[in-house]
């Protein structure tokens, strides 16, 4: 699974950073978190195709995380598009989507399904199941934790060898089945299997300073992406406009218990001096990144 930054910027785009767009790109499945202006314009220097992407999951409707949301999805239907694509987002992207397509006269090639979020939901997404919380800025804004099913463990072919079982369309049945016959005997499939595979979990959070639901979202998550719009000396300059500085965003990974923290959406006030948000957070937490513009981060799984 890889996390491909598309745009790590604040507020508006600079000359280092674009507005916010993350694209997580799986083998199943190819997903957009917030789609900032000019996202499709990042996509044409990424490995992200827009006929796979299946699903847009938009954390608030501040225009720098959805100005470019009508073009990416007018891109896609120009493509030649013809999948599902199911976007979610807070109450209004339904009518500011509905509307601008209505007054541009876009014509979509695939069916799309607007949903509108509200804190507590969860949904099932491809398999994946997805949980929404409200965090806290100034605007409503949403975080998203998604958590992959338990895989079964690796068949261990040895020991069906052992039984003279050999290889064939038999192997994938005791894969997916409860039980299997060979020989006259029923065996468990379990008895042939190693350890499942925990499903990984990630947190993608949108704006927001510090909070409860930020970590309950986060809790034990194998990725964390926060916002690290300022640094220590305007954490109340960060608060008055409802975001976190770097070490907070640490803070919040150290007390959920994630495995790696990954900063993204960073004020242009920091051009140059970046690396002040980056020392200040792994003075928390030592598992952190600083993403920029084209960065991408892989997880196993």
């Amino acid at each position: 699974m890889e996390f491909y930054f598309l745009g790590t910027g604040a507020g508006m785009p600079s000359k280092k950073r674009n507005v916010s767009s993350l694209a997580v790109i799986h083998p199943k499945m190819t997903w957009l978190f917030d789609c900032g202006e000019a996202t499709q314009h990042q996509i044409l220097h990424s490995p992200v195709r827009p006929r796979k992407v299946s699903a847009i999951f938009i954390t608030h409707l501040h225009g720098d995380h959805i100005f470019g949301l009508p073009g990416f999805i007018s891109t896609r239907s120009a493509l030649e598009g013809t999948t599902k694509l199911t976007v979610y987002g807070p109450r209004g992207l339904k009518r500011w989507l509905e509307t601008t397509f209505e007054v541009t006269g876009t014509r979509l090639r695939f069916g799309i399904e607007i949903i509108e979020i509200e804190d507590g939901m969860s949904f099932e997404q491809e398999g994946f199941t997805v949980h929404v919380k409200a965090l806290e800025h100034r605007f409503p804004a949403f975080g998203y934790r998604v958590e992959a099913k338990e895989e079964k463990g690796v068949l261990q072919v040895e020991r069906l060898k052992e039984l003279g079982i050999p290889s064939g369309p038999l192997y994938r049945d005791i894969k997916e089945k409860e039980e299997f016959e060979w020989g006259g005997e029923v065996y468990q499939s379990i008895d042939f299997l190693g350890p499942a595979k925990t499903g990984k979990i990630f947190t993608i959070l949108g704006d927001t300073v510090p909070c409860d639901a930020g970590i309950e979202l986060a809790r034990g998550a194998d990725v964390l992406v926060h916002e690290a719009t300022f640094s220590d000396e305007e954490e109340l300059h960060a608060y008055r406009f409802g975001h976190a500085t770097a070490r907070q965003a640490a803070l919040v990974a150290k007390e959920a218990g994630v495995s790696h923290l990954l900063l993204n959406h960073v004020s242009a006030r920091y051009v140059d001096r970046e690396d002040v948000l980056l020392t200040e957070a792994r003075e928390v937490f030592e598992a952190t990144d600083l993403m920029a513009d084209h960065s991408s981060y892989r997880i196993k799984g």
